[in-house]
């Protein structure tokens, strides 16, 4: 009977550090999403974003807004995004005692490439194929991070190949839709501390994991042009759910058990979005505005095929809020700004690995046109968190509490032609 209740336990305790740590994966995958599809757009912090129609990038927020092209567009970029990570006022405790377990700069570098193709056919169709990130994220604490089995490396990547039509109703309305088809990578590592309250699990693996996988979605989108000044831009992009397949390695008392091809299922947000722009009667001046809704509830659960569910979570569905300007100021140069509140998808639930919080985007760009077919697109956001305080524990092994703070630097260049 005993070495069944100790049986029990360590299963018990190997499914809190597996549900922690895959939960790190899974918050990086989808809640912290990543505005990587253009320049242009980084530049006004997204703002009109799904109906400005600039270049062929729009094909990726609107597909319907491919109807407002005339020639083949072509736009391809880069987008880098620098993450700065911190954990201040952090106390880590074990059975031995209690220690700071405070942290500087775990943030890193993700690069997002991003290519969109639209192809009129006539004067009512059109057709497009893209290839982009939605989600990505990069986390690296290393080991003199005291508590590193809440931290570790989380890197996540993300591509989303799409392929979309659009149809023009009238000189007002144009629809269109496409498929998405979106692959996704995560490496995660975690060690237990080496503390000696942590008695024989000091030190030891807690998690090695590399997984893949695919899903497919599909999104929907309308424009209403009132006039060559004025129009409106409605899209919902459906996300899938993701399965991603890998050996995970979890460590328990007696010491490593791996699961091999083990399958996690995660549920990737759908998002719906309006966007409006309005140019200005007689001036070289334009405004414009989003509103985007993320469904981040569908976090429900974390399954495991090999170890069922995991972990329960609290998630919301939240909202950003962008408005920004375009100063059209000769043939050659176009200036843009932006700024957007961008609302967090975490409630209850925290992670010192994976912090996220309220955030505001402070954006501008511009675009320098090499002839009338022809332009470079240069843009930068300057995103700025909030404090957060966080706690974590596994039962009988450790605690953590402390403060969270996430700013980045997000930077792109891109080239835009149409033949």
């Amino acid at each position: 009977m005993n070495t069944q209740l100790h049986n029990v336990r360590l299963f018990k305790k190997t499914l809190l550090i597996s549900a922690l740590t895959v939960a790190s994966f899974q918050a990086s995958a989808a809640g912290f999403q990543l505005n990587a599809q253009s320049a242009t757009g980084l530049g006004r912090a997204f703002s009109g974003d799904a109906v400005i129609a600039d270049n062929a990038s729009v094909m990726a927020r609107n597909a319907a807004a491919m109807s407002m092209f005339d020639k083949t567009a072509l736009s391809m970029g880069i987008n880098v995004l620098k993450t700065d990570i911190n954990v201040s006022d952090a106390t880590y405790t074990t059975a031995a005692g209690s220690s700071s377990s405070n942290y500087n700069d775990a943030g890193g570098i993700s690069v997002a490439p991003n290519l969109h193709v639209i192809f009129p056919i006539n004067e009512k169709f059109a057709l497009g194929v893209n290839l982009y990130s939605n989600f990505a994220t990069k986390t690296d604490f290393d080991d003199s991070f005291v508590g590193s089995e809440y931290g570790g490396l989380t890197d996540v990547k993300s591509m989303n190949l799409g392929l979309a039509a659009s149809y023009r109703i009238n000189k007002q309305w144009s629809v269109g839709g496409g498929v998405d088809v979106i692959y996704g990578t995560g490496t995660l590592q975690r060690n237990l501390s080496n503390d000696p309250g942590l008695g024989p699990h000091a030190g030891a693996t807690a998690l090695d994991t590399d997984a893949a996988g695919v899903g497919i979605g599909f999104n929907l989108g309308a424009v209403f042009e009132l006039n060559k000044n004025n129009r409106f831009g409605l899209s919902y992009h459906y996300s899938p759910e993701l399965k991603v397949e890998g050996d995970t390695t979890v460590y328990v008392a007696q010491g490593s058990v791996t699961a091999k091809d083990d399958t996690l299922h995660l549920g990737l947000p759908d998002m719906a979005e309006f966007s409006g722009y309005h140019r200005i009667v007689d001036t070289k001046y334009a405004v414009h505005y989003s509103v985007q809704w993320i469904g981040w509830s569908s976090f429900d659960t974390l399954d495991s095929k090999a170890f069922g569910t995991l972990n329960t979570y609290d998630w919301k569905d939240t909202y950003h809020f962008s408005l920004g300007g375009t100063y059209y100021l000769s043939e050659s140069w176009t200036l843009r700004t932006g700024y957007m509140y961008d609302m967090s998808a975490q409630d209850e639930v925290t992670s010192i690995s994976v912090p996220d919080s309220d955030r505001q985007w402070f954006s501008a760009g511009f675009t320098y046109h090499l002839s009338e077919n022809a332009n470079v697109d240069l843009g930068a956001t300057y995103l700025l968190g909030q404090d957060v305080s966080v706690s974590e524990s596994k039962p009988g092994v450790s605690s953590i509490t402390g403060t969270t703070h996430a700013n980045a630097i997000l930077a792109a260049v891109q080239y835009s032609h149409q033949f």
